[in-house]
């Protein structure tokens, strides 16, 4: 009868050892992938949200412009060249490209 109280004990051991190493892991899953993502998407958002006339900004198809309008059905007139227009989509703007084309614009602006 002990061996038998023994070996439930350990085996419910065993279980608790395992669920909290599942929950180890998701924690770890959730602070690595869910986490980072959740805020990078955030970010763009706000992004997207905050843009207006004159930004330089660069597309996720790695087209450069200029921003011409924000117009309230989520587009934008691109200038891409003088006298030359494109209509995309908000959603169309690449977050981390822009970001990169202005600092590097500062950069070269301070050492002027």
């Amino acid at each position: 009868m002990t061996n038998l109280f023994f070996l439930q004990a350990a085996g419910g051991s065993a279980a608790t050892t395992q669920l909290v190493l599942l929950g180890g892991m998701i924690l770890v899953f959730w602070l690595f992938m869910i986490r980072p993502q959740a805020k990078k998407a955030k970010a763009a958002k706000q992004f997207q949200e905050n843009m207006q006339k004159g930004d330089k900004i660069v597309t996720i198809a790695g087209i450069h412009g200029t921003i011409n309008k924000v117009n309230e059905d989520g587009t934008l007139m691109l200038e891409t060249s003088p006298g030359s227009y494109m209509k995309i989509e908000k959603s169309a703007i690449s977050l981390e490209w822009t970001q990169n084309i202005n600092k590097a614009a500062a950069t070269i602006a301070d050492k002027k």
